[in-house]
């Protein structure tokens, strides 16, 4: 079996309530290498909530997720090194530089990068120059970039994303974009949930939870 063709992570039969409220059950789906796959659905139907349980953040009300044959909740350390999750909401310390910043975030995965690789990844998302800047200096849409930034630095086979175009231009929302292309190309899978277009020349799965 070519690793294109093997599934990495697989949900069976997931559930998940909020206040009481269904918002999804029996939700069914496989991801594969250099897989590209957008979670859709209304306001309120729950995509924050699901990625937050592929995540293994959270647990569903039933059903299950694995990542090459194991159950995410059982095998977090072998998960989280090939998984990283950003969320919709920029987890940036503004005490911190952007350097700083980074680094911190590369500790949460017990991973850590020279100076020169954090100044290219940084030159790459448009932040060159920008390595001792204070973060609560920056803008929201130079926060996300940081994010980008480490995002790059991650060695994460899976990205799982929360509304990664939120406070981008134009410019930015394109470096997305190519971001997950080369992503894509190199045998890297992503997940990720937008109200925004997202315009990718690749052929992408979807999962809809308002049919679910």
């Amino acid at each position: 079996m070519s690793n294109q063709s093997q599934s990495l992570l697989v949900s069976e039969n997931l559930e998940c309530t909020r206040d009481d409220r269904l918002l999804f059950s029996g939700l069914n789906f496989q991801l594969h290498a250099s897989e590209v796959l957008q979670i859709e659905g209304p306001n309120g139907s729950g995509k924050t909530s699901l990625l937050r349980i592929l995540c293994g953040l959270r647990r569903a009300d039933a059903g299950t997720v694995t990542w090459l044959g194991s159950d995410v909740q059982r095998a977090r350390d072998t998960y989280y090194d090939d998984m990283v999750y950003i969320g919709h909401l920029p987890c940036i310390k503004g005490d911190l530089t952007t350097m700083e910043n980074i680094r911190a975030l590369l500790d949460t995965r017990s991973r850590s990068a020279s100076e020169k690789e954090i100044e290219q990844a940084l030159g790459e998302v448009g932040l060159a120059g920008f390595e001792d800047a204070p973060s609560k200096a920056l803008s929201s849409g130079q926060r996300r970039r940081v994010l980008l930034a480490f995002l790059l630095l991650s060695g994460a086979r899976l990205w799982i994303l929360d509304e990664p175009l939120t406070a981008l231009d134009v410019k930015g929302v394109d470096l997305v974009e190519s971001m997950i292309l080369k992503h894509r190309e190199q045998g890297g899978s992503v997940i990720f949930t937008t109200h925004h277009g997202m315009q990718l020349p690749c052929e992408m799965s979807r999962v809809d939870l308002a049919k679910c």
